[in-house]
């Protein structure tokens, strides 16, 4: 009786059950407003560990997207690539889950299922440029130069000052000789940004494949200038003095390079490429060596670029 009066005048009393469903989204959310505050103090870490907490209490979809968003830079792709690929289930009518996991499978180099991604937030939203310009940057990570420019021209008719998607397609069509094609993407990017990098070296690649040696080499310089840790720069000006037998200048230049990143390892490789053809096969040799070291994947690169340019030398066995 006394419970009955009890349960009359105050409601019923909660269940075991009931308790532990309030507890446990208290916790939740303690968890997850945790994490949130890490994360805007720059601590990583602790806003990750927040996160699976909350996690292995509730499977949010906003809670799975900032430990996704964490895991990326830190370098963790598989882990983030697991959580999105949950995401893609739960809710799959979501563009930016499927942008973002395309740009996950490109950072691992798998261009088939970043194709796969990023052609399903174009079935969700036909209209976002990003998503297409995604769809060629996985077409070139393939090999595929004609659907590369095809999919980057359908990202540059949606977004006209898509500076990314202009300069991917120049490079394509600099590997197809289409300079005048090239000239106009590079043009249309350098009218936005007088000082865009890319675009100013991929003008002196064009010049120089037009017999514009100077004025290649005055554009490759000024990247330098503008921006001495631009190591594409370095290169293409070494590229440029070796073909021009400017031999002492281009291993000047590579110094240099080496000296503002000791880990550059195409510096390694053209210097030592420029050193075998002033007959210095020794330095040579050691710098083919520690281009190697910095890049073993690099070696059948090492034979095409060295095989014709003199005897194997015996310090480096494999090479050539």
């Amino acid at each position: 009786m006394p419970n009955f009066f009890k349960s009359f005048f105050f409601g019923k009393s909660e269940t075991p059950e009931s308790e532990k469903q309030k507890n446990d989204q208290k916790n939740f959310e303690i968890f997850k407003y945790d994490g949130l505050r890490a994360q805007r103090m720059g601590r990583p870490d602790y806003a990750i560990k927040c996160f699976t907490k909350a996690l292995a209490i509730e499977e949010d979809f906003e809670t799975m997207g900032y430990l996704s968003q964490l895991y990326i830079p830190m370098g963790e792709t598989e882990k983030a690539r697991e959580i999105l690929e949950k995401m893609a289930v739960m809710e799959p009518h979501v563009t930016s889950t499927f942008l973002t996991l395309a740009n996950v499978c490109y950072i691992q180099e798998d261009y088939k299922a970043m194709e796969e991604a990023a052609s399903k937030a174009i079935a969700i939203e036909e209209g976002n440029a990003v998503a297409h310009f995604l769809l060629g940057k996985a077409r070139k990570g393939q090999d595929d130069e004609i659907m590369t420019i095809a999919h980057l021209t359908k990202a540059i008719t949606l977004k006209d000052d898509f500076i990314e998607a202009r300069l991917m397609r120049a490079e394509a069509l600099l590997q197809m000789k289409q300079y005048k094609e090239v000239m106009e993407d590079i043009d249309a990017v350098i009218a936005q940004n007088p000082e865009e990098e890319t675009a100013i070296l991929l003008r002196g690649k064009v010049k120089e494949a037009n017999g514009q040696e100077e004025e290649a080499e005055t554009d490759y310089k000024f990247v330098t200038e503008i921006n001495p840790f631009n190591e594409q720069a370095y290169l293409y000006l070494g590229q440029l003095y070796i073909n021009q037998k400017k031999l002492t200048e281009a291993i000047s230049l590579f110094d240099e390079a080496i000296e503002l990143n000791p880990n550059f390892a195409e510096a390694y490789k053209e210097r030592g490429r420029a050193k075998l053809l002033s007959g210095d096969k020794d330095g040579s040799v050691e710098d083919m060596k520690k281009s190697l070291e910095l890049n073993p994947k690099d070696e059948a690169g090492l034979n095409g670029e060295f095989k014709n340019l003199g005897p194997k030398p015996e310090a480096l066995p494999g090479i050539f």
